[in-house]
């Protein structure tokens, strides 16, 4: 791979648990290049920073719901990729990288709180089971939403 073109936008500490893991911002159209060498560059990095947990997130853009009353006249439709839903779970998607998300389930607790369970493919188990709880802390700081992450035994 030619790491010559690639470069990153920005990063980010995130405590997680007392401890600190590292954000690093990429730009969209080359995430796709990114993910090729991401596990052996994330080995890489994690070794330079001290064992810090290093993620890798494309930099999305979300942009305002269009209003009725708006005084800004807009040219183009809002795109779906910039909604923040959508930009909410490309985060998600990003962050779990070389686990494949396989089901999605929103817990809606008593107090009306939302607690979202994300199953993960059982395949990737030992290569990402050990960090669940950056990518839980992470996701919470990024989108300020609760989520847990499990590995099915089953899917139907």
């Amino acid at each position: 791979a030619s790491l010559y073109e690639l470069f990153f936008v920005g990063a980010k500490e995130v405590d997680v648990q007392g401890k600190k893991a590292i954000v690093i911002y990429v730009p969209v159209p080359q995430l796709k290049a990114y993910q090729k060498i991401q596990t052996r560059l994330v080995r890489e990095l994690e070794k330079k920073f001290n064992g810090k947990p290093v993620v890798f997130i494309a930099q999305r853009r979300i942009l305002p719901k269009p209003t009725r009353n708006s005084k800004r006249v807009n040219k183009q439709k809002r795109p779906r990729s910039r909604t923040l839903t959508a930009v909410h779970e490309a985060i998600l998607e990003d962050l779990c990288f070389p686990a494949e998300i396989v089901g999605k389930r929103v817990r809606v607790k008593l107090d009306g709180s939302k607690v979202i369970k994300i199953h993960l493919d059982k395949s990737q188990q030992n290569n990402v089971e050990h960090k669940l709880e950056t990518f839980t802390s992470v996701y919470k700081k990024l989108t300020g939403k609760d989520v847990t992450f499990e590995f099915p035994e089953f899917v139907l």
